[in-house]
């Protein structure tokens, strides 16, 4: 099943990217946030906290995608984002 993909209970290590996320309003929404950013390329895992409104975006250690092909993934799945510092 594609939507558990990177779900696994484990903590993740190496490079990560906090984005905020509008627009969600269910669970589903955050499935569907991790679907499209765990098809980007160089990207581990995603974990997307709708309560929250927020997505953490575990990278691959080398050929990691940058913060605004990471805000399009998020667009793509209908949802607004920017990087949290």
């Amino acid at each position: 099943m594609k939507w558990l993909r990177g779900k696994a209970g484990s903590e993740q290590t190496g490079p990560q990217v906090v984005l905020k996320v509008d627009g969600m309003h269910c669970s589903s929404c955050g499935l569907l946030i991790d679907d499209e950013l765990e098809d980007v390329p160089g990207v581990r895992s995603s974990r997307t906290d709708v309560r929250k409104g927020r997505s953490t975006v575990h990278l691959a250690d080398e050929g990691s995608p940058d913060a605004s092909t990471l805000i399009a993934a998020v667009e793509r799945a209908g949802y607004q984002a920017t990087v949290l510092d």
